[in-house]
């Protein structure tokens, strides 16, 4: 692998350890891994802070997941392996990010990102999914687990390049397990709602 390649990938991985949460509840004069659920990412930015600083936070961390994803497709359009290295190096840059001691995101808003770079109809769909399970359980983490389940499901559907679709399902495995405290407390009755305040 080539020295632009290796950059790319480390672009990668540095855009996604941008701490997005974070540094939003740093403007409002709080840090966010002290309060609600104390993860910084979406979810707990919309309990704490609110709407909008909920969505801006998904907006960038979307952004991080798709910007080096596209470049990739771009400039290696037919290399998988750079493709999905960029990919995976920014959904783990959120999940370890290098700038909180290595303790982030779910990888959630940044997969959905990466995914939608190089499968738009499938991470439509598994967004339509998102939605649906949110309204129906009003939780977020629900949703989140729900879309990344369902996002490899449509990548058969759709007949994706192969090399996608493993991406697709090795993604939903780590969102299932970067989840594990929320299905505990689902099971517990203590998993909060995305309009609760704390």
């Amino acid at each position: 692998m080539d020295m632009y390649k290796i950059l790319v990938i480390a672009f990668s991985y540095i855009l996604g350890s941008i701490p997005t949460g974070y540094l939003i509840g740093r403007m409002k004069g709080i840090d966010i891994r002290k309060c609600g659920s104390g993860n910084p990412g979406t979810a707990n930015v919309y309990r704490t802070l609110g709407k909008w600083p909920g969505i801006v936070t998904f907006a960038i961390d979307f952004i991080k997941g798709f910007l080096p994803a596209f470049a990739a497709v771009r400039l290696f359009p037919q290399d998988y392996l750079t493709i999905i290295l960029a990919a995976a190096a920014g959904i783990a840059g959120h999940i370890w990010t290098i700038f909180l001691n290595f303790r982030g995101g779910k990888g959630v808003a940044t997969s959905a990102g990466v995914f939608m770079a190089f499968l738009p109809a499938p991470t439509s769909l598994a967004f339509v999914v998102f939605g649906i399970a949110v309204w129906l359980t009003k939780h977020i983490s629900v949703g989140s687990m729900a879309a990344a389940f369902t996002l490899p499901v449509f990548c058969l559907i759709f007949k994706s390049p192969a090399p996608f679709a493993i991406l697709a399902f090795c993604v939903c495995a780590l969102i299932i397990y970067t989840h594990i405290p929320n299905i505990k407390r689902i099971y517990a009755g203590k998993e909060l709602t995305f309009h609760h305040k704390k």
